[in-house]
């Protein structure tokens, strides 16, 4: 993140597997001082709550300012609420259709459709497989509206150890989009 660009980043939380990513995400995000805005879908609340021990209520307190996702008066739901971009970690077909149709049905599309729109940085972390035509066709599509399409997929060559590395290395690369040194990357033959 460059020293003109706000020192905050949207995080969006949708109801695909990989709800940890979302989590992650907030926690280093903090340990490196960004403010961040976190909208979960209810999706995401759900999965949650299949797939880790952590209550909807801890993840929201990990965020710097969290919302309601159908509060669609929020500040990230408006271009001069002014952001360095948006993650969606993860991403779900649902929220990834939404977005690349900007018909969107509450405040993470409606953020992620800002994010587009101010020209800022959009990444998602879509989290489905095998996909068929028509996800790799809304995928052509986000990325040609200016979208990184980045599905969560390990680096062996970081020779992870242990789960976390894999989500640790996969993390720190996302935020590496944003310029954000976190020091969770193994860097292909950097030192």
């Amino acid at each position: 993140m460059d020293s003109s660009s706000p020192r905050r980043l949207v995080v969006g939380i949708s109801g695909a597997s990989g709800v940890i990513y979302g989590i992650r995400l907030l926690q280093v995000l903090r340990d490196v001082g960004i403010e961040t805005h976190l909208v979960m879908t209810r999706s995401a609340e759900i999965t949650l709550a299949h797939e880790s021990d952590y209550k909807v209520a801890e993840v929201r307190e990990l965020a710097s300012r969290a919302y309601s996702p159908t509060d669609i008066g929020a500040a990230i739901s408006s271009g001069s609420f002014r952001t360095a971009g948006m993650i969606v970690a993860p991403c779900s077909i649902r929220s990834m259709s939404e977005i690349a149709t900007g018909v969107t049905s509450g405040l993470l599309s409606r953020a992620a459709d800002v994010v587009l729109k101010e020209r800022r940085r959009l990444v998602l972390m879509v989290r489905e497989t095998p996909l068929h035509s028509g996800h790799l066709r809304t995928m052509a599509q986000l990325s040609d509206m200016g979208a990184i399409i980045a599905p969560p997929v390990p680096a062996f060559y970081a020779q992870p150890r242990t789960l976390d590395d894999m989500i640790d290395h996969t993390i720190g690369r996302m935020l590496d989009f944003f310029d954000i040194e976190t020091g969770l990357v193994r860097r292909w033959k950097d030192g």
